[in-house]
């Protein structure tokens, strides 16, 4: 995710950024509720092989090690097991990956108030200067133009780290 350049605001074409506000608060909805679907099934497949564990070592105690079993050595058997412990991870990881998705969530969101209060400034002629209007369309496509070839250069830069 590369958010740190979504966030970024380019205090020269407050207009633009205003513009562009409402498409990242909708990307970033998106990414943070496929990333709470993804750890809600991590949940599920935890709590399955939880269930199937504890239906294995209940039938068949003696596969385990176990003699006489107890519900605390039912409990310390599954948790012991490879099933158990790769659903774990990949919870744990789900957790990771939604509570990041939630933060750049909340950076997007912190955004807008910033756009709103650097507006106020601008309206309160903090950011004097000459006055030439601009071409939106342009401003706009330069913009994700230069957003585009970052990305671009970071996926390489990720690739490379990989290699």
């Amino acid at each position: 995710m590369e958010y740190e350049l979504d966030i970024r605001i380019d205090e020269t074409a407050l207009d633009v950024e205003l513009l562009e506000q409402p498409i990242l608060m909708k990307k970033y909805g998106d990414i943070v509720s496929e990333a709470r679907k993804t750890l809600d099934y991590a949940k599920e497949g935890l709590d399955a092989a939880k269930a199937e564990l504890s239906k294995e070592i209940r039938s068949d105690p003696d596969a385990f090690g176990l003699g006489k079993i107890t519900e605390n050595l039912v409990a310390d058997t599954i948790i012991l097991q490879d099933a158990y412990k790769k659903a774990a991870e990949e919870v744990v990881e789900a957790q990771y990956q939604y509570g990041m998705a939630r933060s750049a969530f909340d950076a997007i969101a912190s955004r807008k108030d910033t756009l709103e209060g650097l507006i106020k400034l601008h309206g309160m002629q903090y950011f004097a200067g000459p006055s030439i209007p601009r071409n939106l369309t342009e401003e706009r496509t330069r913009k994700n133009e230069k957003v585009n070839e970052t990305v671009a250069a970071s996926m390489v830069k990720k690739k490379a780290r990989k290699a």
